[in-house]
């Protein structure tokens, strides 16, 4: 496997075929849109306009995984997080880059007239499963590329209501969701550090330790709100697993398929309406 930049190839750089990309080791296949192994990860993926679930805003790329479609494209079963598309879901566990090609097939304004070109090294930031308009589930992947843009938050967004307003998007030279770290602190306070759901505690040399947790995630295409009803407290295993879709709290504020209970604090209010969403963005009921 090959992850990263591949020395003497620029971003920006075009080849006119998938033999040459190929050749030059930036995408090392002639066919399937993702390279990458289950077990290792993905070394690279292709936006060619295969999948109409591709949503592209240039430094940030919503993916579609692999698989569920017939002969003509059109998308007739579920996709799976298994094969390749286990192996991207492995960049996002352990932060691995992926390189990211656009096709002259693919409807955007970002991608190129003719052929192919490599646009440079992408994080897989967020993974997730959802239910789309054609009826099947996809498996859906936030790329964000190095150095490009990032999603801000309002300056005054309030830490208690949901109604702050979607957030702001300005160009600078980093690129990550900026969140709201005092929102974030207040709600680990309140919980005393502990998590929300098995009330483990990590104590560290610094002190206590906690992970804040958001329910709907900040950032397109979920546009999330950094407030305290859309954050959990959480370890950091139970953080992981929430986040990628190996626990899921109910309406009622149970854990799904076990017999606790999210513990709650009268200061710290969780939203209903964004663990519904959490749930149904992995496809969930």
């Amino acid at each position: 496997m090959s992850f990263g930049q591949v020395e003497g190839i620029e971003p920006g750089q075009q080849f006119e075929s998938r033999q040459k990309l190929y050749e030059a080791g930036i995408h090392r296949t002639l066919q399937a849109g993702i390279v990458g192994r289950q077990d290792h990860g993905a070394e690279s993926v292709v936006l060619s306009g295969g999948y109409q679930d591709d949503e592209d805003y240039g430094d940030v790329i919503i993916y579609t995984g692999d698989g569920g479609q017939d002969t003509s494209r059109k998308q007739v079963a579920d996709q799976e997080f298994t094969g390749k598309n286990l192996a991207l879901m492995k960049n996002h566990s352990d932060g691995i880059p992926v390189r990211v090609v656009r096709g002259s097939g693919h409807q955007s304004e970002y991608s190129p007239t003719t052929g192919y070109r490599y646009d440079g090294v992408y994080d897989v930031e967020s993974v997730w499963q959802e239910h789309r308009p054609h009826g099947f589930k996809v498996c859906r992947y936030r790329l964000v590329k190095h150095g490009g843009s990032f999603d801000e938050l309002p300056e005054h967004a309030s830490d208690d209501v949901d109604e702050a307003g979607p957030t702001v998007r300005r160009k600078t030279s980093v690129n990550r969701i900026v969140r709201n770290r005092d929102v974030a602190d207040k709600v680990k306070a309140i919980n005393n550090f502990r998590c929300q759901v098995c009330e483990g505690f990590v104590e560290t040399a610094g002190g206590p330790y906690a992970e804040a947790a958001h329910i709907r995630p900040l950032g397109r295409p979920h546009d999330g709100l950094d407030v305290k009803s859309n954050i959990l407290c959480l370890c950091p295993n139970h953080h992981k697993s929430f986040d990628m879709g190996g626990l899921f709290i109910e309406d009622d504020l149970t854990v799904r398929g076990t017999s606790l209970t999210l513990i709650t604090q009268k200061a710290h209010p969780i939203s209903i309406e964004h663990l519904r969403y959490h749930r149904t963005m992995w496809g969930q009921p």
